[in-house]
Protein backbone atom coordinates (compact mmCIF):
# COMPACT_ATOMS: atom_id res chain seq x y z
CA UNK A 1 0.00 0.00 0.00
CA UNK A 2 2.77 2.45 0.94
CA UNK A 3 4.58 1.71 -2.32
CA UNK A 4 1.36 2.36 -4.29
CA UNK A 5 0.94 5.70 -2.54
CA UNK A 6 4.48 6.78 -3.33
CA UNK A 7 3.98 5.95 -7.01
CA UNK A 8 0.60 7.68 -7.10
CA UNK A 9 2.01 10.76 -5.39
CA UNK A 10 4.81 11.06 -7.93
CA UNK A 11 2.30 10.46 -10.75
CA UNK A 12 0.25 13.39 -9.47
CA UNK A 13 3.35 15.58 -9.44
CA UNK A 14 4.16 14.61 -13.04
CA UNK A 15 0.59 15.35 -14.09
CA UNK A 16 0.57 18.76 -12.39
CA UNK A 17 4.09 19.95 -13.23
CA UNK A 18 5.02 18.09 -16.41
CA UNK A 19 3.95 20.84 -18.79
CA UNK A 20 6.14 23.39 -17.00
CA UNK A 21 9.35 21.34 -17.34
CA UNK A 22 11.44 22.50 -20.29
CA UNK A 23 14.86 20.88 -19.86
CA UNK A 24 16.46 17.52 -19.14
CA UNK A 25 18.07 18.87 -15.97
CA UNK A 26 14.71 20.08 -14.66
CA UNK A 27 13.23 16.67 -15.47
CA UNK A 28 15.91 14.96 -13.41
CA UNK A 29 15.45 17.28 -10.44
CA UNK A 30 11.65 17.26 -10.46
CA UNK A 31 10.86 13.65 -11.31
CA UNK A 32 13.80 11.26 -11.70
CA UNK A 33 15.55 11.99 -8.40
CA UNK A 34 12.26 11.65 -6.45
CA UNK A 35 11.68 8.35 -8.25
CA UNK A 36 15.12 7.07 -7.21
CA UNK A 37 14.80 8.30 -3.63
CA UNK A 38 11.10 8.16 -2.73
CA UNK A 39 9.93 5.22 -4.82
CA UNK A 40 13.04 3.04 -5.03
CA UNK A 41 14.39 4.13 -1.65
CA UNK A 42 18.00 5.00 -2.49
CA UNK A 43 19.85 7.93 -0.91
CA UNK A 44 20.48 10.37 -3.77
CA UNK A 45 22.75 12.44 -1.51
CA UNK A 46 25.13 9.57 -0.81
CA UNK A 47 27.55 9.28 -3.77
CA UNK A 48 28.50 5.77 -2.64
CA UNK A 49 24.87 4.77 -3.18
CA UNK A 50 23.75 7.00 -6.06
CA UNK A 51 26.48 8.48 -8.25
CA UNK A 52 25.31 11.27 -10.58
CA UNK A 53 27.24 11.96 -13.80
CA UNK A 54 28.91 8.56 -13.56
CA UNK A 55 32.04 8.39 -15.74
CA UNK A 56 33.28 5.19 -17.35
CA UNK A 57 35.70 5.46 -20.26
CA UNK A 58 34.89 3.02 -23.06
CA UNK A 59 37.57 2.43 -25.72
CA UNK A 60 38.19 5.70 -27.52
CA UNK A 61 35.17 7.27 -25.82
CA UNK A 62 36.65 9.28 -22.98
CA UNK A 63 34.84 11.33 -20.38
CA UNK A 64 31.30 10.30 -21.34
CA UNK A 65 28.85 10.34 -18.46
CA UNK A 66 25.76 8.39 -17.57
CA UNK A 67 23.18 10.36 -15.58
CA UNK A 68 22.97 8.07 -12.53
CA UNK A 69 24.60 4.87 -11.32
CA UNK A 70 23.06 3.09 -8.34
CA UNK A 71 25.78 1.35 -6.37
CA UNK A 72 26.04 -1.46 -3.83
CA UNK A 73 29.30 -2.23 -2.04
CA UNK A 74 31.25 -0.35 -4.69
CA UNK A 75 29.68 -2.22 -7.60
CA UNK A 76 27.33 -0.68 -10.15
CA UNK A 77 23.89 -2.29 -9.94
CA UNK A 78 21.64 -0.01 -12.04
CA UNK A 79 22.45 2.53 -14.75
CA UNK A 80 19.96 5.33 -15.49
CA UNK A 81 19.94 7.55 -18.58
CA UNK A 82 17.52 10.51 -18.63
CA UNK A 83 15.81 12.53 -21.33
CA UNK A 84 13.54 15.56 -21.09
CA UNK A 85 9.94 14.83 -20.19
CA UNK A 86 7.84 14.41 -23.31
CA UNK A 87 10.71 13.15 -25.44
CA UNK A 88 10.10 9.74 -27.03
CA UNK A 89 12.30 6.98 -25.64
CA UNK A 90 13.69 5.29 -28.75
CA UNK A 91 16.39 2.67 -28.49
CA UNK A 92 18.78 4.98 -30.37
CA UNK A 93 18.59 7.30 -27.33
CA UNK A 94 20.29 4.59 -25.29
CA UNK A 95 23.71 4.40 -26.99
CA UNK A 96 25.57 5.30 -23.78
CA UNK A 97 23.57 2.72 -21.84
CA UNK A 98 24.62 0.06 -24.35
CA UNK A 99 28.30 0.97 -24.02
CA UNK A 100 28.33 1.32 -20.24
CA UNK A 101 26.28 -1.82 -19.67
CA UNK A 102 28.96 -3.86 -21.43
CA UNK A 103 31.89 -2.63 -19.30
CA UNK A 104 30.31 -2.31 -15.83
CA UNK A 105 28.89 -4.85 -13.42
CA UNK A 106 25.36 -3.50 -13.93
CA UNK A 107 22.67 -6.02 -14.88
CA UNK A 108 19.85 -3.46 -14.98
CA UNK A 109 19.64 -0.24 -17.01
CA UNK A 110 16.88 2.33 -17.20
CA UNK A 111 15.94 4.80 -19.92
CA UNK A 112 13.49 7.46 -18.74
CA UNK A 113 11.97 10.85 -19.48
CA UNK A 114 10.61 11.23 -15.94
CA UNK A 115 7.17 9.94 -16.87
CA UNK A 116 7.99 6.70 -18.71
CA UNK A 117 10.61 4.29 -17.40
CA UNK A 118 11.99 1.46 -19.55
CA UNK A 119 13.98 -1.24 -17.76
CA UNK A 120 16.52 -3.39 -19.64
CA UNK A 121 18.75 -6.36 -18.85
CA UNK A 122 20.84 -8.90 -20.81
CA UNK A 123 18.48 -11.76 -21.61
CA UNK A 124 19.46 -12.14 -25.28
CA UNK A 125 23.26 -12.19 -24.81
CA UNK A 126 25.41 -12.05 -21.64
CA UNK A 127 26.71 -8.57 -20.73
CA UNK A 128 24.97 -7.02 -23.74
CA UNK A 129 21.95 -4.87 -23.08
CA UNK A 130 18.78 -6.07 -24.81
CA UNK A 131 17.18 -3.80 -27.37
CA UNK A 132 13.73 -4.33 -25.87
CA UNK A 133 12.84 -3.58 -22.23
CA UNK A 134 11.62 -6.30 -19.90
CA UNK A 135 9.49 -3.80 -17.97
CA UNK A 136 7.87 -0.47 -18.78
CA UNK A 137 6.29 1.95 -16.34
CA UNK A 138 4.22 4.97 -17.37
CA UNK A 139 3.41 7.05 -14.29
CA UNK A 140 0.32 8.45 -16.01
CA UNK A 141 -0.95 5.00 -16.96
CA UNK A 142 0.31 2.60 -14.32
CA UNK A 143 -0.04 -1.08 -15.13
CA UNK A 144 -0.84 -2.78 -11.83
CA UNK A 145 0.80 -6.01 -13.04
CA UNK A 146 4.17 -4.21 -13.07
CA UNK A 147 4.04 -3.17 -9.41
CA UNK A 148 5.29 -6.44 -7.81
CA UNK A 149 8.25 -6.54 -10.21
CA UNK A 150 9.06 -2.88 -9.66
CA UNK A 151 9.27 -3.43 -5.90
CA UNK A 152 12.12 -5.90 -6.53
CA UNK A 153 14.23 -2.95 -7.68
CA UNK A 154 13.84 -1.06 -4.41
CA UNK A 155 16.76 -0.77 -2.03
CA UNK A 156 15.19 -2.92 0.68
CA UNK A 157 14.22 -5.76 -1.66
CA UNK A 158 16.87 -5.56 -4.39
CA UNK A 159 17.72 -9.05 -5.60
CA UNK A 160 19.28 -9.04 -9.04
CA UNK A 161 18.91 -12.81 -9.55
CA UNK A 162 15.19 -12.67 -8.76
CA UNK A 163 14.79 -9.73 -11.12
CA UNK A 164 16.63 -11.44 -13.97
CA UNK A 165 14.75 -14.72 -13.51
CA UNK A 166 11.42 -12.90 -13.85
CA UNK A 167 12.59 -10.54 -16.61
CA UNK A 168 12.22 -13.06 -19.44
CA UNK A 169 8.57 -13.74 -18.72
CA UNK A 170 7.86 -10.03 -18.18
CA UNK A 171 9.53 -9.07 -21.44
CA UNK A 172 7.71 -11.55 -23.63
CA UNK A 173 4.33 -11.25 -21.91
CA UNK A 174 4.55 -7.48 -22.42
CA UNK A 175 5.38 -7.88 -26.10
CA UNK A 176 2.60 -10.43 -26.62
CA UNK A 177 0.10 -8.06 -25.01
CA UNK A 178 1.15 -5.34 -27.46
CA UNK A 179 0.76 -7.72 -30.40
CA UNK A 180 -2.69 -8.81 -29.22
CA UNK A 181 -3.73 -5.18 -28.67
CA UNK A 182 -2.66 -4.34 -32.23
CA UNK A 183 -4.71 -7.25 -33.59
CA UNK A 184 -7.81 -5.97 -31.83
CA UNK A 185 -7.41 -2.66 -33.64
CA UNK A 186 -6.28 -3.90 -37.06
CA UNK A 187 -5.84 -7.67 -37.44
CA UNK A 188 -3.17 -8.63 -39.97
CA UNK A 189 -3.59 -11.23 -42.72
CA UNK A 190 -1.87 -14.10 -40.91
CA UNK A 191 -3.98 -13.53 -37.80
CA UNK A 192 -7.21 -13.42 -39.83
CA UNK A 193 -6.23 -16.56 -41.72
CA UNK A 194 -5.97 -18.55 -38.47
CA UNK A 195 -9.66 -17.94 -37.75
CA UNK A 196 -10.93 -18.02 -41.32
CA UNK A 197 -9.48 -21.48 -41.98
CA UNK A 198 -11.17 -22.84 -38.86
CA UNK A 199 -14.68 -21.57 -39.57
CA UNK A 200 -14.82 -21.30 -43.38
CA UNK A 201 -14.89 -24.46 -45.49
CA UNK A 202 -14.20 -22.89 -48.88
CA UNK A 203 -11.05 -21.60 -50.56
CA UNK A 204 -9.57 -18.52 -48.83
CA UNK A 205 -9.57 -16.08 -51.76
CA UNK A 206 -8.64 -12.40 -51.54
CA UNK A 207 -12.34 -11.50 -51.33
CA UNK A 208 -12.90 -13.99 -48.48
CA UNK A 209 -9.79 -12.70 -46.71
CA UNK A 210 -11.07 -9.12 -46.89
CA UNK A 211 -14.47 -10.22 -45.61
CA UNK A 212 -12.96 -12.12 -42.69
CA UNK A 213 -10.67 -9.23 -41.85
CA UNK A 214 -13.70 -7.16 -40.83
CA UNK A 215 -15.49 -10.14 -39.27
CA UNK A 216 -12.45 -10.97 -37.15
CA UNK A 217 -12.12 -7.39 -35.95
CA UNK A 218 -15.80 -7.33 -34.94
CA UNK A 219 -15.57 -10.72 -33.23
CA UNK A 220 -12.54 -9.62 -31.22
CA UNK A 221 -14.30 -6.45 -30.13
CA UNK A 222 -17.44 -8.33 -29.10
CA UNK A 223 -15.39 -10.94 -27.24
CA UNK A 224 -13.58 -8.23 -25.28
CA UNK A 225 -16.86 -6.51 -24.44
CA UNK A 226 -18.36 -9.81 -23.30
CA UNK A 227 -15.41 -10.43 -20.98
CA UNK A 228 -15.68 -6.95 -19.49
CA UNK A 229 -19.43 -7.26 -19.01
CA UNK A 230 -19.05 -10.60 -17.27
CA UNK A 231 -16.55 -9.10 -14.83
CA UNK A 232 -18.78 -6.12 -14.11
CA UNK A 233 -22.12 -7.89 -13.67
CA UNK A 234 -21.67 -8.46 -9.97
CA UNK A 235 -20.72 -4.84 -9.39
CA UNK A 236 -23.37 -3.30 -11.61
CA UNK A 237 -26.20 -5.83 -11.15
CA UNK A 238 -27.41 -4.66 -14.53
CA UNK A 239 -28.62 -1.32 -13.11
CA UNK A 240 -26.99 2.08 -13.51
CA UNK A 241 -26.59 3.82 -10.18
CA UNK A 242 -28.66 7.01 -9.68
CA UNK A 243 -26.80 10.27 -9.98
CA UNK A 244 -27.92 11.60 -6.61
CA UNK A 245 -26.82 9.73 -3.49
CA UNK A 246 -27.89 11.79 -0.45
CA UNK A 247 -26.23 11.44 2.92
CA UNK A 248 -28.83 13.03 5.11
CA UNK A 249 -27.08 12.88 8.45
CA UNK A 250 -23.53 12.61 9.69
CA UNK A 251 -24.54 9.61 11.84
CA UNK A 252 -25.83 7.74 8.79
CA UNK A 253 -22.63 8.49 6.93
CA UNK A 254 -20.53 7.21 9.83
CA UNK A 255 -22.65 4.06 10.22
CA UNK A 256 -22.51 3.38 6.50
CA UNK A 257 -18.74 3.71 6.46
CA UNK A 258 -18.36 1.43 9.48
CA UNK A 259 -20.56 -1.22 7.85
CA UNK A 260 -18.61 -1.01 4.61
CA UNK A 261 -15.30 -1.26 6.44
CA UNK A 262 -16.45 -4.39 8.22
CA UNK A 263 -16.48 -6.17 4.86
CA UNK A 264 -13.42 -8.19 3.97
CA UNK A 265 -11.26 -8.27 0.88
CA UNK A 266 -10.94 -4.55 0.19
CA UNK A 267 -8.82 -3.89 -2.89
CA UNK A 268 -7.43 -0.39 -3.21
CA UNK A 269 -6.35 0.25 -6.78
CA UNK A 270 -3.54 2.44 -8.09
CA UNK A 271 -6.18 4.53 -9.87
CA UNK A 272 -7.98 5.24 -6.58
CA UNK A 273 -4.71 6.23 -4.92
CA UNK A 274 -3.87 8.50 -7.84
CA UNK A 275 -7.27 10.15 -7.45
CA UNK A 276 -6.60 10.60 -3.73
CA UNK A 277 -3.32 12.40 -4.40
CA UNK A 278 -4.93 14.61 -7.02
CA UNK A 279 -7.57 15.68 -4.46
CA UNK A 280 -4.84 16.35 -1.88
CA UNK A 281 -2.98 18.52 -4.37
CA UNK A 282 -6.14 20.45 -5.28
CA UNK A 283 -7.24 21.30 -1.73
CA UNK A 284 -3.86 21.93 -0.12
CA UNK A 285 -4.35 25.64 -0.82
CA UNK A 286 -7.24 25.54 1.67
CA UNK A 287 -5.95 23.13 4.36
CA UNK A 288 -2.73 21.34 5.24
CA UNK A 289 -2.40 18.29 2.98
CA UNK A 290 -1.56 16.15 6.04
CA UNK A 291 -5.18 16.53 7.17
CA UNK A 292 -6.49 14.83 4.02
CA UNK A 293 -7.00 11.10 4.65
CA UNK A 294 -8.18 8.25 2.44
CA UNK A 295 -10.45 5.43 3.62
CA UNK A 296 -11.39 2.60 1.30
CA UNK A 297 -14.64 0.62 1.56
CA UNK A 298 -16.36 -2.05 -0.51
CA UNK A 299 -18.73 0.51 -2.04
CA UNK A 300 -16.46 3.49 -2.67
CA UNK A 301 -13.08 5.08 -1.96
CA UNK A 302 -13.63 7.89 0.54
CA UNK A 303 -11.51 10.99 1.07
CA UNK A 304 -12.00 12.73 4.42
CA UNK A 305 -10.75 15.74 6.36
CA UNK A 306 -9.05 14.90 9.67
CA UNK A 307 -9.90 11.20 9.23
CA UNK A 308 -13.43 12.13 10.29
CA UNK A 309 -16.50 10.48 8.68
CA UNK A 310 -18.44 13.66 9.43
CA UNK A 311 -16.11 15.64 7.17
CA UNK A 312 -16.37 13.91 3.79
CA UNK A 313 -14.57 15.74 0.98
CA UNK A 314 -15.50 13.39 -1.85
CA UNK A 315 -15.97 9.76 -2.80
CA UNK A 316 -14.48 7.95 -5.77
CA UNK A 317 -16.82 5.35 -7.26
CA UNK A 318 -14.37 3.50 -9.51
CA UNK A 319 -15.59 -0.10 -9.10
CA UNK A 320 -17.90 0.06 -12.11
CA UNK A 321 -17.68 0.64 -15.87
CA UNK A 322 -18.81 4.28 -15.53
CA UNK A 323 -16.63 6.07 -12.99
CA UNK A 324 -18.10 8.77 -10.72
CA UNK A 325 -16.74 11.32 -8.29
CA UNK A 326 -19.18 12.04 -5.45
CA UNK A 327 -19.07 15.69 -4.31
CA UNK A 328 -20.66 17.05 -1.13
CA UNK A 329 -22.58 20.27 -0.50
CA UNK A 330 -22.89 22.12 2.81
CA UNK A 331 -25.68 19.76 3.95
CA UNK A 332 -23.40 16.76 3.25
CA UNK A 333 -25.57 15.63 0.33
CA UNK A 334 -23.50 13.71 -2.19
CA UNK A 335 -23.98 14.25 -5.91
CA UNK A 336 -22.25 11.86 -8.26
CA UNK A 337 -20.65 13.30 -11.37
CA UNK A 338 -19.61 10.91 -14.16
CA UNK A 339 -15.95 11.08 -15.16
CA UNK A 340 -14.12 9.27 -17.94
CA UNK A 341 -10.69 9.24 -16.30
CA UNK A 342 -8.84 10.30 -13.16
CA UNK A 343 -7.79 13.48 -14.97
CA UNK A 344 -11.41 14.71 -14.88
CA UNK A 345 -11.08 15.26 -11.11
CA UNK A 346 -9.23 18.47 -11.96
CA UNK A 347 -12.47 19.83 -13.45
CA UNK A 348 -14.01 19.78 -9.95
CA UNK A 349 -11.22 21.65 -8.14
CA UNK A 350 -13.41 24.60 -7.17
CA UNK A 351 -16.13 22.45 -5.59
CA UNK A 352 -13.59 20.32 -3.72
CA UNK A 353 -11.97 23.42 -2.25
CA UNK A 354 -15.39 24.80 -1.35
CA UNK A 355 -16.34 21.56 0.42
CA UNK A 356 -13.18 21.61 2.53
CA UNK A 357 -13.97 25.21 3.39
CA UNK A 358 -17.25 24.09 5.01
CA UNK A 359 -15.25 22.23 7.69
CA UNK A 360 -12.39 24.70 8.17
Amino acid sequence: MEFFEKLASLATKVRLQGAAIQTEEATKNAFVMPFISTVLGYDVFDPQEVTPEFVCDVGTKKGEKIDYAIMKEGEVQILIECKKIGEPLHINHASQLFRYFHVTSARISVLTNGQVYKFFTDLDAPNKMDEKPFLELDLLDIDEYSIPELTKLTKGAFDVESIISAAGELKYVSQIKKVVAAQFIKPDDDFVKVFATRVYDGVITQKVREQFNELTRKALGQFLNDQINDRLKSAMSGVVQPVLAPVTTAAEAANSAEEDESEEKLLTTVEELEGYHIVRALVRSVVDAKRIVQRDTQSYFGILLDDNNRKPICRLHFNRSQKYIGLFDEAKVETRHPISSVDDIYNHAEQLQKTVGFYA
